[in-house]
């Protein structure tokens, strides 16, 4: 298991506040973080509304060894909050999920959605600006075409850089119920939006219509008995795509076989132990987050207390199965009772699919090395995180005599959890969001 060292002499944190990090408002909480595909770029979404971009700096001349750190790039407003006047309801401006397109040219393009509209967005930058226009003062104002004499060339001038953040598709109208997750295709022209009850496909370059291809919605909502929870595109595969479920189960669809994939091509599902079956069952095997590892053979799922891997070819039991955290599973009706036990956890692949990494409460996150079996438990806070200092590996004592570098269950803070977790596509530097702050890390370097 790799040691991690904090990555940055500081914790970053939304630009538009200068508040503690014990002291915030409901805006500034980071709901999703994502690197782009070459892990240059870092974009977080806040429920607020707004996207940050963060841009890894080029490797100095003077210190070719050292890694570039990862800095403000751009800021802008996404979302804002609307109100649905038919159905008297609010529409949050909450960043549910951010995704990267592939970088085609200098400019790059993410994908943001909150709960009922998804945006495509342009980032580009721009370093010089034109001048001498025939029909245009330099204050910008049109000249009388009658007082032109002469002609001449407009030119460009060098101009402080400046980063652009523009709105180029609005994806709306297109969901009754709240969107969770977006997936780009693999052929780069298509998307998938999900919301509880459909999953919606979208041509990037079209905005007044998608195709419903997922739709398990009853004719009666009284029969309702799962939602979906998450969607994801195969990685390789343009026409598979798999989509998670509350009561525990995967589906994997083949868009070449019907226009409407209701019957599913390949269903994933570990039978339950009714040794283990309490009230709480159901409940805790509902899906969070289901992501393809980067080969496109396995299927990663995260549960409320566990995260399983998936062989494709392989439908009855899962591969792999690792604990998150086990020690809750006698706290159960508290969590219950404080809402707890609805968290959302995603979890995350590193760039060679051996390790996975998904986050717990306390500030913990969890990585486990799918070669050696190893696992560990780190925490992101500012108390234990110095600059470039490695991370300390935790542990939480159940019962009995408590080791001095133990901590005990019952000492857990449930109001601070990391749902949010991202892995750059090549290194190991991962990025985690602890409520308002964002903590970038790093493998330790000799």
């Amino acid at each position: 298991m790799k040691c991690f060292s904090r990555y940055l002499p500081y914790i970053f944190r939304p630009p538009s506040t200068i508040l503690s990090s014990t002291c915030h408002t409901e805006a500034d909480i980071i709901s999703t973080v994502e690197f782009n595909s070459s892990g240059e770029l870092l974009a977080t979404g806040d429920k607020g509304g707004r996207v940050v971009v963060f841009q890894r700096e080029q490797e100095s001349k003077s210190q070719p060894n050292r890694r570039g750190e990862y800095n403000v790039y751009s800021t802008f407003q996404s979302h804002e909050p609307e109100f649905d006047y038919l159905k008297s309801l609010e529409i949050e401006e909450k960043i549910n999920k951010i995704k990267w397109l592939p970088q085609q040219n200098a400019a790059y393009f993410l994908l943001s959605t909150n709960d009922k509209t998804v945006k495509l967005w342009k980032i580009s930058e721009r370093d010089k600006r034109p001048e001498g226009y025939n029909l245009k003062d330099e204050d910008g104002r049109i000249r009388d075409p009658s007082t032109i004499t002469s002609l001449r060339v407009p030119v460009l001038q060098p101009m402080d850089l400046m980063v652009e953040a523009t709105a180029r598709r609005v994806f709306s109208n297109a969901h009754t119920y709240h969107i969770n997750s977006i997936s780009v295709n693999s052929d780069l022209q298509t998307f998938i939006s999900t919301d509880d009850l459909r999953v919606n496909l979208w041509n990037l370059e079209i905005t007044d219509r998608s195709f419903n291809i997922v739709d398990i919605k009853p004719s009666n909502m009284e029969e309702l008995t799962e939602v979906i929870t998450s969607a994801e595109f195969h990685p390789r595969q343009c026409h598979t795509f798999a989509y998670s479920s509350s009561k525990g189960s995967i589906r994997l669809c083949d868009m070449r076989q019907a226009a409407l994939c209701d019957r599913h091509c390949k269903y994933f599902e570990e039978p339950e132990d009714p040794s283990t079956r309490s009230f709480f069952s159901e409940i805790i095997s509902s899906i969070s987050d289901v992501k393809f590892s980067h080969n496109g053979r396995y299927l990663m799922t995260r549960d409320y207390l566990t995260v399983k891997v998936w062989d494709l070819q392989m439908e009855n039991k899962p591969l792999e199965t690792y604990q998150v955290h086990d020690y809750l599973r006698g706290k159960l009706c508290s969590l219950y009772e404080n809402d707890c036990i609805f968290d959302k956890f995603e979890c995350v692949w590193n760039g060679s699919d051996s390790v996975i990494m998904t986050g717990s409460y306390n500030n913990f996150f969890r990585m486990f090395d799918r070669n050696t079996k190893r696992d560990v438990t780190l925490e992101a806070s500012r108390e234990n995180s110095k600059p470039r200092a490695i991370l300390k590996p935790r542990k939480v004592c159940v019962g009995g005599k408590r080791r001095k570098d133990e901590i005990s269950v019952d000492s857990l803070d449930f109001s601070k959890k990391i749902l949010h977790t991202t892995w750059h596509p090549h290194e190991n530097i991962i990025a985690v969001a602890a409520t308002n702050n964002l903590y970038i890390f790093q493998d330790k370097v000799n």
